[in-house]
């Protein structure tokens, strides 16, 4: 698959609280927040920089994966994702060459989309997700 047809299409950022960290996003950066979404666990916010959103997590119970992260890691960047073509095609592109799926199966993610994670211990510690 050619990395020319992939792009970033947002970072996830893991926050315990959404209202005191958007506000900087909002009223200093003046980015404007999509609807709230809940999936996975997390409430999340989108907020729109050009073709890339930072997407704000926090988390819904102490048992999900975003609240899991907060308190291993604390706030932070939680994952990168990449908008690719094809998703099925960049998975199976991932299991043939030995990459670690955290989703063998692509699931529905916010906005509705297909997306599938890569563990982080088979991209240099750094959890991504892929989405069509």
């Amino acid at each position: 698959m050619p990395s020319d047809h992939s792009s970033i299409a947002h970072i996830g950022v893991a926050v315990p609280d959404i209202s005191t960290a958007m506000a900087f996003y909002r009223d200093i950066l003046g980015a404007s927040p999509k609807p709230l979404e809940s999936t996975d666990g997390a409430t999340i916010v989108s907020l729109p920089f050009g073709d890339v959103d930072i997407e704000l997590l926090e988390p819904q119970s102490d048992d999900g994966p975003v609240a899991k992260f907060l308190a291993k890691r604390g706030p932070g960047i939680h994952h990168i994702c990449f908008q690719v073509p094809n998703l099925d095609a960049a998975l199976q592109l991932c299991r043939d060459r030995g990459y670690q799926l955290v989703d063998e199966q692509p699931r529905t993610g916010a906005h509705g989309r297909r997306i599938a994670f890569v563990h982080p211990r088979s991209t240099s510690g750094i959890l991504l997700e892929l989405t069509e």
